[in-house]
């Protein structure tokens, strides 16, 4: 579905250019209806080169010529990108943010009347077009800014939505996610080099691997205990490895985990509510 919209970019790092790469490889929208700001102009050249979209060095430029607007930019950035925004606003304006850890409050601060907000937390496997994203809005937003804005981030894969007071715990799983996949896939392809595999193999199997039993537990949408039995034979040897991994903890450590970014993602936010 292709969007009528015009939409600007606050920030043209990493998920910026994602979201632009998915956006158009998908047709959803067209390099004329994007544009982009960021302080780095040799970033502004490369998105322009690469993606032939429209890039200013000015924020307000951005602000003026757009009707929803991604603000992309690290957390620590937000008072200066947001501090010249107030006078150019208009409501019909949607502010997506996809700074991670600042509550919508927050940002509604640098306004002088609430605008309608809608607050993402992707994922880095958005990198290659196979991320999710969770959306959370505010009260003044509707449901329509609501379906806008995960039709943009449906373009980097998929997406869910939550109220607001639950992102942390999705940053502890989805958001911190990636890493303890990365973990796991560095145990198993060492394991495997033990066990005398080349690591070029033992690497192409333990991705492979998990790639394709995350496909399984997607598609054929079974509990995850049955998907688990179907490799488990009585006395063989998965059962054996399973043994191992539940004398170490594994679901209480993977628990423990996600539990310790959670919090401190809650943290943060404090962190920057208190500025507010």
């Amino acid at each position: 579905m292709k969007l009528k919209i015009s939409l600007g970019f606050i920030g043209g790092g990493n998920m910026a250019e994602a979201l632009i790469r998915g956006l158009l490889s998908s047709k959803t929208m067209t390099p004329v209806d994007c544009r982009v700001c960021d302080i780095l102009e040799d970033r502004l050249s490369y998105l322009k080169r690469t993606y032939g979209v429209q890039t200013v060095k000015d924020t307000p430029q951005v602000i003026r010529s757009s009707r929803a607007i991604i603000l992309a930019v690290k957390p620590q950035n937000i008072d200066k990108a947001l501090s010249t925004l107030s006078s150019i606003w208009s409501k019909e304006k949607i502010l997506i943010s996809i700074a991670a850890g600042v509550p919508m409050a927050y940002l509604a601060g640098f306004f002088p009347k609430i605008p309608r907000i809608v607050r993402v937390m992707p994922n880095t496997p958005a990198l290659v077009l196979s991320g999710i994203s969770a959306l959370s809005k505010n009260d003044v937003a509707n449901e329509k800014d609501l379906d806008l804005a995960e039709s943009i981030f449906k373009a980097i894969g998929e997406t869910v939505r939550v109220e607001e007071s639950q992102l942390d715990a999705v940053t502890g799983l989805s958001g911190s996610g990636p890493a303890y996949v990365f973990t796991i896939l560095e145990g198993l392809t060492e394991a495997g080099v033990k066990m005398g595999l080349a690591r070029s193999v033992a690497l192409k199997l333990a991705v492979q691997t998990v790639w394709g039993s995350s496909q399984m537990a997607r598609l054929m949408n079974w509990p995850l205990s049955q998907l688990k039995e179907m490799v488990t034979s009585p006395g063989g040897t998965t059962i054996h490895g399973l043994h191992v991994l539940e004398k170490a903890g594994l679901h209480g450590i993977l628990m423990d985990a996600v539990e310790a970014a959670t919090n401190r993602s809650k943290e943060l936010g404090e962190t920057i509510a208190k500025k507010a």
